[in-house]
């Protein structure tokens, strides 16, 4: 009976220890969010054009698609695509639930804050789209006008940083840029700040009667997100995307959606 007391002790004492470890609130910054290292979790917004949307069969493809899908098969992992609430990304990323933020993402000193970052590979600026027979003619031009932006969105924070928003009669927000430009088509609005990547080819694609000022709100760089003190899959991903830029990986790709290679290659 004593020999047998001890085990259960002895068992007891395992199981709660187990139970310890298992509810540690250490959190982990390396790995993925599958806790394994077969997976890689992207998080996109799966209704931005070119970067990532979906098309006639409701496949996810895109631009950012095929970059991750690249680094992925170089890193020996399967790409999850996971569609993600644009305005809430940065907490998708801090619960783990995605392991990047890759769709178009702008560097700024803001969100270096949240999450680290890749070296840029896209250049790209804010631009306010209107309809070809519109009277805007210039920034200024917004003033008492009812204006367009993805909420959450780089395009946004450029416009309310702007002056001119102050004088806008409203500013509409989408929770995708796709619904801001139909909008415009149709005059529920009168003018869209949006990136200028998705801006020229949503006019392309769409042949929509749609023109782009000359004066741009904000000159930016896109980068992959990825979840702050994760170092060891940053550099998973750079080395594997600094080899494709070298190889010409990147430009073929680029060469597909833009038909010319507009990769970022820093001075």
């Amino acid at each position: 009976m004593k020999k047998r007391s001890i085990l259960g002790l002895m068992l007891i004492v395992v199981l709660v220890a187990g139970l310890f470890a298992g509810c540690s609130s250490t959190p982990k910054t390396d790995g993925n969010a599958n806790n394994d290292d077969k997976t890689f979790v992207v998080g996109l917004d799966d209704s931005f054009p070119p970067m990532g949307f979906r098309d006639d069969k409701n496949e996810i493809v895109g631009f950012d698609v095929d970059l991750a899908k690249e680094v992925g098969k170089r890193m020996g992992m399967e790409v999850v695509l996971q569609p993600i609430n644009w305005d809430t990304k940065e907490l998708e990323l801090d619960s783990g639930s995605i392991d990047v933020i890759w769709n178009g993402l702008t560097i700024t000193d803001e969100r270096k804050q949240a999450m680290d970052f890749t070296t840029p590979y896209l250049e790209n600026d804010q631009v306010i789209v209107v309809k070809k027979d519109s009277a805007i003619k210039t920034k200024a031009d917004l003033a008492g006008k009812n204006v367009g932006v993805q909420k959450g969105s780089s395009a946004f924070d450029a416009f309310t940083a702007d002056p001119i928003s102050q004088q806008a009669a409203a500013l509409n927000e989408y929770p995708e840029n796709v619904s801001a430009l139909n909008d415009l088509g149709i005059g529920r609005i009168d003018a869209v700040v949006v990136d200028s990547i998705v801006a020229r080819y949503y006019i392309t694609s769409e042949s929509a009667e749609f023109v782009i000022l000359s004066e741009s709100l904000s000159p930016e760089l896109y980068g992959v997100g990825i979840k702050k003190g994760n170092t060891e899959l940053l550099t998973q991903i750079q080395d594997a995307m600094d080899a494709m830029v070298a190889d010409g990986t990147a430009a073929t790709i680029s060469t597909k959606w833009f038909g010319e290679d507009i990769i970022y290659k820093a001075n």
